[in-house]
């Protein structure tokens, strides 16, 4: 679900390009008839082809460079377990792992207690990302608590302001809930957001822009409903603050992709959906 978008659905062709599979060549083995002898009708068993001089190097040379290849994985592999190598930082993917663990603590069900660092600082954008695209945001009581735990003191009531008119009584009634925020009996509302990667532009000690690429799901799990469950890919922006022992959010912005080419998924029930909901829970992130 993006922030401030209108909640139309577009068709999205979909398609999958028929591909080739390269095989095996032919081994080149041939059956040399023997002269026939009375004690064997079938004229002899088949011979195997003698390999070449110049085959057997060629397969010693293929042994020789697969033998180098794995060792030179297996070296990668051990200079990058501590995030090291020969002392100095690797270069890395913008989001590859860095072996922190996530945080432990929540406060109102929020991750909270994040390190004070650059890493700490994407892991606590990406968590937001996830709350702040939530169902819960929807309902006013629980937006409340949420802008609290979230943003910087002396912008929650700012950002409050403005996200009670992003989702007003009109914008909650287009997607089927009620001006609490909740779907009709039988039905689920469903919004959910997982970061697939974390960026940082820019860091100090105090403040940080990270911006977090996300997809998500979003819409009404209903038989009857008119704005169905669907993906959505996007990107959130947030300037963060070093604040009260934590970081929070000072402001954030949002702008859709990237977005790969649809796959040809089965379209599961809105039954199926409600269950998956209900029966799955959510992740804490870490960088």
């Amino acid at each position: 679900m993006s922030l401030g978008d209108d909640h139309g659905y577009g068709e999205s062709s979909r398609g999958a390009d028929d591909g080739t599979y390269g095989g095996y060549a032919g081994t080149g083995q041939t059956r040399t008839r023997l002269p026939d002898r009375a004690t064997d009708p079938y004229g002899g068993a088949p011979r195997r082809p003698r390999s070449s001089s110049r085959s057997l190097v060629t397969i010693v040379g293929v042994i020789v460079l697969l033998i180098a290849a794995i060792a030179f994985a297996n070296r990668g592999d051990d200079d990058t377990t501590n995030g090291t190598s020969a002392g100095d930082k690797p270069e890395t993917a913008p989001t590859a792992a860095s072996g922190e663990r996530p945080v432990t603590t929540k406060t109102g069900g929020i991750p909270s207690g994040f390190a004070h660092d650059r890493q700490g600082a994407e892991s606590a954008a990406a968590n937001y990302a996830v709350v702040l695209v939530s169902a819960d945001i929807l309902k006013p009581a629980r937006r409340t608590e949420i802008v609290q735990r979230v943003f910087v003191a002396d912008k929650a009531a700012e950002l409050e302001s403005s996200l009670d008119k992003a989702y007003d009584k009109n914008f909650l009634s287009n997607v089927g809930l009620d001006e609490n925020g909740n779907a009709p009996s039988g039905s689920t509302y469903v919004s959910r957001t997982m970061p697939v990667g974390t960026k940082t532009t820019s860091y100090s000690n105090t403040t940080a822009t990270v911006d977090v690429w996300c997809t998500g799901v979003f819409g009404m799990a209903a038989e009857d409903t008119t704005s169905p469950v669907t993906s959505d890919w996007f990107t959130m922006t947030l300037q963060m603050r070093w604040a009260d022992g934590d970081w929070k959010v000072d402001s954030f912005a949002q702008k859709e992709g990237p977005a790969p080419v649809n796959g040809d998924n089965k379209v599961s029930t809105s039954d199926e959906i409600s269950k998956a909901v209900e029966e799955y829970g959510g992740f804490t992130y870490a960088r």
